[in-house]
């Protein structure tokens, strides 16, 4: 069981950002509501998955075009990356600031397309129950993943509409707020690089312990 939920911790769980990339987003993001969205795009995904896992197993190039296609329309890494960032952003060069949001994004590319093949889980599920949201241009949609082990781990998506289009920026995994580990580590990078920005984007390699996951925190 402790490996089930250690492959829940370090594929799915930091994967799940870019849920839903199986539909274009761009027509949808203009009619639907945040929850919707994200319901129709998980089970979207869930169906292309469905009896393919060993075929893109064996052809993870594949899976990893799909992925790199459709994530454009999900994730709005441009804002997730200043985020990460964080104080660091504003002397960052702009050839940095863009350089660090395309290597942020194909290190969770290609957790995430590995991932895909390698969780064993039995449902993903949007909770019926959702907050309301405060303000009209953000809100958060919980859901639920659960591994066949029966552990239920609860997610919670941060978007944010931009031009029109509701586009993901934080995901809360079991009580950790991931980008605000990824704001740590960055920072913690820059510390021991003598806030050298290239070293730390060149070396740039995200992690969310295991352990830190399976005990949740209070986020």
């Amino acid at each position: 069981m402790k490996g089930v939920n250690g492959m829940v911790s370090r594929w799915l769980l930091v994967g799940m950002i870019m849920v839903g990339l199986v539909v274009p987003l761009q027509a949808l993001a203009q009619t639907q509501s945040p929850e919707a969205l994200v319901r129709d795009n998980v089970e979207s995904l869930m169906e292309d998955l469905e009896g393919r896992k060993d075929y893109y197993a064996n052809n993870l190039g594949e899976l990893e075009a799909l992925v790199d296609r459709n994530l454009d329309q999900v994730a709005d890494f441009r804002y997730i990356g200043a985020s990460v960032m964080g104080n660091y952003f504003r002397n960052a060069t702009p050839e940095q600031r863009s350089r660090f949001a395309d290597v942020f994004r194909q290190t969770l590319i290609d957790t995430y397309t590995r991932g895909l093949v390698t969780f064993d889980y039995d449902e993903l599920r949007v909770l019926d129950a959702q907050q309301a949201q405060r303000y009209d241009d953000q809100a958060s949609v919980a859901m639920e993943v659960v591994a066949n082990s029966g552990q239920v781990y609860p997610v919670s998506y941060s978007l944010r509409l931009s031009n029109g289009e509701w586009r993901v920026v934080n995901v809360i995994v079991n009580g950790i707020n991931l980008g605000l580990t990824f704001r740590n580590q960055f920072d913690q990078a820059m510390r021991d690089n003598n806030r050298d920005y290239d070293a730390v984007i060149d070396g740039w390699s995200p992690e969310v312990g295991v352990e830190e996951l399976e005990q949740g925190g209070d986020a």
